[in-house]
């Protein structure tokens, strides 16, 4: 387990920042977070090899993600439908991307995921497959295979998101998988992937990563991870934090307008029963969702900027909280895009930098909360 290499780590690639930033006089955001122990970063997208529609193609948007992120997730890379098309195929070209152009701008790298524990989200070949007569053990070798071989393939990955997702937020309950039917539960599968990532990533944070939120209509979802963290510390897992993915503002919904109504309280309950079993956090996919909100851009993003500073200045006065990752730096790139459209139709602004790569109020509202943050 890591200590003090995230916050030099987000040193080191804060000394790397652009020209463009130093001469607008504005601190990179990755530098203000390592200030206080942190580190800023962000998911990204590589898209196919040699395509030039990707965020990654855009040389503005590389140049942005140079500037301000210590830290680089592969968006979809790492995960098993595009990891794994077939059984026997590792597909790593499009993560290598990734991985070289961090290490070109002193970013560190993170994971995500070893094992997005959701039936919607397996490759094809992995849905209806045979396990054959053995089949706990068919799963054990398989999860061992993936594992050993992403790890090592990327051991300079300072954190993974081990699991992602697997309670349902509609009841609490864990969501079963082939792999778990094959092994007669769901537990003995989580259990399984943490043991196999700290064996093969011994040095990395090793995160339970999901999607509840401080907004009402989460608290099944709060008490199903609640329970599952507790079940890791009875059991002995080697879980190292509780990943909080921080899409919040609207809810996920096509009839949604609007933000949701947080939950101050209730989260705060819920986050320090989290950190007291013992578990770190991270603030692993963060955008604000301004699905019905007024169509106007100043209104709008001071909305939203508002709206995203609350919910950091909460998160980050927590010194257990050590990761800070956006899920995405530039709007027209934002997974929201083509999710719960606005009735206008109208695009979205869900994020730290617009369509012309150019700040807007919310990255400021992150630069003021990693400001007021106490140092880690």
């Amino acid at each position: 387990m890591i200590t003090r290499r995230d916050a030099l780590m987000g040193a080191v690639a804060a000394a790397a920042a652009s020209p463009a930033l130093a001469e607008s006089k504005i601190q990179p955001l990755k530098s203000l977070a390592a200030q206080k122990g942190l580190v800023f970063g962000s998911a990204v997208g590589a898209g196919p090899k040699g395509s030039l529609t990707g965020s990654f193609e855009d040389v503005r948007y590389r140049q942005v993600l140079a500037d301000e992120c210590g830290v680089l997730v592969p968006e979809n890379e790492l995960k098993w439908y595009v990891l794994r098309p077939a059984e026997k195929t590792f597909a790593f070209e499009r993560a290598d991307r990734i991985a070289a152009f961090a290490a070109e701008h002193g970013a560190g790298l993170r994971g995500h995921t070893l094992l997005w524990h959701h039936p919607q989200w397996f490759p094809a070949w992995l849905k209806n497959y045979d396990f054959g007569p053995k089949p706990a053990a068919r799963v054990e070798a398989m999860l061992a295979e993936h594992i050993d071989k992403v790890c090592g393939h990327y051991p300079q990955i300072y954190s993974w998101d081990v699991v992602n997702e697997t309670v349902d937020p509609a009841d609490g309950a864990l969501r079963r998988t082939v792999f778990s039917d094959a092994m007669g539960g769901v537990e003995p599968v989580l259990d399984l992937s943490f043991h196999l990532a700290r064996k093969a990533a011994p040095k990395a944070r090793l995160v339970y990563n999901d999607y509840m939120s401080w907004e009402a209509g989460n608290e099944k979802h709060r008490h199903g991870v609640l329970k599952l963290l507790e079940g890791f510390r009875k059991r002995n897992v080697p879980v190292d934090a509780l990943g909080v993915q921080s899409h919040i503002g609207a809810e996920n919904a096509d009839s949604f307008t609007g933000f949701g109504r947080p939950q101050e309280k209730e989260w705060r309950a819920f986050v320090d029963e989290a950190v007291g079993m013992g578990f770190e956090l991270a603030l692993t996919e963060f955008d604000v969702h301004d699905k019905g909100l007024p169509v106007d851009f100043a209104a709008r993003d001071a909305a939203v900027a508002a709206y995203g500073k609350a919910y950091l200045d909460l998160m980050l006065s927590y010194r257990q909280t050590r990761e800070l990752l956006a899920w995405g730096m530039v709007d027209k790139y934002s997974w929201l895009q083509n999710q719960w459209l606005r009735q206008d139709k109208a695009p979205k602004r869900p994020t730290l930098y617009d369509d012309a790569c150019r700040p807007k109020p919310l990255r400021e509202a992150v630069a003021q909360a990693l400001r007021g943050a106490p140092a880690r």
